[in-house]
């Protein structure tokens, strides 16, 4: 998680032009970094559907794995120069839920996960990394802490667990799986309602994000 200043729990004030940014600890920085790439891998599978170049594919795909790095790092840069704020915290969440949220679902929707039921799935698994990054807000003051500050454990499934669906996408797409040929092909429930099978992985995924009984320890 990124920046608050130890000592005085606030974030750091300078005034003038372009204070917000100056006002960043170096923790925010990269996790903007994390924002970055998230944004970046919307926008490539954005580009798939006008250009059809599987390069587009490939990139949006390898975007998401570079900000979990960066996601990784910004924790480990705020307790190494003790400072960290409510500032960088909500960037954390914004940044995550683009990287880990949005850019996924735009990715099934970009390989051919695009029925009118697909999209109330994707929409259902954005809105629970939502709601688990918010639930996450609101209650890591309270949450069980280490010497250092770091929580113990995560209530439900963490958002970047949605890695998972991409690099089995990335597995679809290797081999040619995606667009008319995803595994399962399409379900037809009634006429003009017709969902691909593989979204039900994104729904799974989105429930086990906001459960409240299932803990996970944090590395």
């Amino acid at each position: 998680m990124a920046s608050t200043d130890k000592k005085t729990d606030l974030p750091k004030t300078v005034d003038g032009h372009f204070s917000m940014v100056r006002n960043f600890y170096l923790a925010d920085v990269i996790t903007l970094m994390n924002g970055i790439c998230g944004v970046q891998s919307v926008l490539s599978s954005m580009r798939y559907l006008t250009t059809n170049n599987i390069r587009d594919l490939y990139l949006s795909m390898l975007f998401m794995p570079f900000g979990m790095f960066f996601d990784f790092l910004d924790g480990r840069v705020a307790r190494w120069r003790n400072n960290s704020s409510l500032l960088g915290q909500e960037l954390d969440s914004l940044a995550d839920l683009i990287s880990f949220g949005v850019a996924p679902a735009a990715l099934a929707f970009a390989v051919g996960m695009r029925t009118y039921l697909d999209t109330i799935a994707l929409t259902y698994f954005v809105c629970c990394g939502i709601a688990r990054l918010a639930r996450y807000n609101a209650t890591v003051a309270l949450a069980p802490k280490d010497d250092t500050g770091k929580v113990h454990h995560f209530e439900g499934t963490p958002i970047p667990t949605s890695l998972a669906l991409v690099a089995w996408i990335a597995y679809f797409v290797k081999h040619d799986l995606y667009l008319n040929n995803l595994p399962g092909s399409i379900i037809q429930i009634a006429e003009g309602w017709e969902i691909h099978p593989f979204v039900m992985a994104y729904v799974v995924s989105g429930t086990l994000m906001i459960s409240k009984t299932l803990r996970i320890p944090k590395p």
